[in-house]
């Protein structure tokens, strides 16, 4: 498994209902380790970039609408297959649909606000990430847990 980052965001409800801790939390739990972390107003324009892919669809000026309405919070997640460890801890899109256990399933109860973002493979974490983070904002550092948590075939 090789080590990859991914962009967390915890949505405007998300923060407004006071769960930013319990949400970073659970990644952290995971063993995935947080390498960027910023409290942060998602602009109209960092809206229109980041949901570039949805311009045109019905949905798509209620979910801008929505995300720059309050605080958001962007995360860096790293880890073994952090991208695909990251969707699975999230749960389904909507929250009426995501399995306990999950953060949606958890916190969630309305299938539009659905607390968190995750990206959804490689090349859009890649962008992702440049959106929301500039150069020098990831902090690389080791954690001595992470002998406890990964072997060498996570990271190969």
């Amino acid at each position: 498994m090789a080590i990859e980052r991914t962009l967390i965001l915890i949505k405007p409800d998300g923060v407004q209902r006071g769960l930013v801790g319990d949400v970073l939390g659970r990644f952290e739990r995971t063993g995935m380790k947080i390498v960027g972390l910023k409290l942060m107003q998602m602009s109209p324009d960092l809206a229109a970039q980041h949901y570039k892919d949805h311009v045109g669809k019905g949905f798509y000026a209620g979910l801008v609408k929505f995300m720059t309405s309050a605080p958001l919070v962007a995360i860096c997640v790293e880890g073994p297959k952090a991208i695909d460890n990251c969707r699975k801890l999230m749960g389904k899109t909507f929250c009426t649909d995501a399995q306990a256990g999950t953060i949606r399933g958890d916190f969630g109860v309305s299938r539009g606000l659905n607390l968190v973002h995750g990206s959804d493979g490689p090349e859009a974490a890649a962008r992702e990430l440049g959106l929301f983070f500039k150069a020098g904002e990831l902090v690389e550092y080791s954690r001595a847990i992470d002998a406890w948590t990964f072997n060498d075939e996570d990271k190969a």
